[in-house]
């Protein structure tokens, strides 16, 4: 009866042995599995980081365009200066890098928070009808930003004279009809 003891007792021995591995086994794998989590949460994150900035180069590929086509649309009715200025800043602006657009939007935004912090009303439009020197001077923190404002006032002011001035021409012709 010796025997079968002795054969129990050195199954327990291999069924230890076993249970051991299998735990060193299971924690190895367990860190193995920790570290490919990491670094493709680390991958997914750069993933996440460059779809966001794709976005925004297209965004602001968007907004060129469209500034572009709003600058085209204004400039034959600025005057020969103004033109000339508009045509100079859209030149500066394509010479404009993407860490310096980086630059000046963190600036603007950094400015725009500071002016915010200051005031207790919310941000409204402009009413149209203010003068030049009410209007925010263009500066490189503001860029085209600015610049597509005043160009936007600017030409909402030109088409009210235009029509003031079409309204009293009418107002007139009907005067001189009265009169005959």
């Amino acid at each position: 009866m010796m025997f079968p003891q002795s054969r129990h007792s050195a199954s327990s021995q291999q069924l230890k042995f076993t249970t051991s591995d299998s735990c060193d086994r299971i924690k190895d794998e367990f860190q193995f599995l920790q570290a490919q989590y990491h670094s493709l949460k680390l991958e997914c994150d750069k993933l996440a980081s460059e779809k966001s900035e794709m976005q925004r180069h297209y965004i602001m590929a968007e907004i060129v365009k469209r500034l572009n086509g709003i600058c085209a649309q204004v400039l034959p009715y600025l005057s020969q200066e103004h033109q000339q200025q508009v045509l100079g800043a859209i030149e500066r602006a394509k010479q404009v890098t993407p860490p310096e657009m980086n630059s000046i939007i963190r600036q603007l935004q950094a400015h725009q928070l500071s002016q915010l912090q200051g005031l207790a009303l919310p941000m409204t439009p402009m009413p149209l009808g203010l003068s030049q020197s009410t209007l925010p001077a263009v500066t490189s923190s503001s860029g085209l930003f600015s610049l597509s404002s005043i160009l936007a006032s600017q030409a909402q002011l030109a088409k009210e004279e235009k029509a003031s001035r079409e309204g009293a021409d009418s107002h007139r012709e009907e005067d001189g009809d009265k009169s005959d």
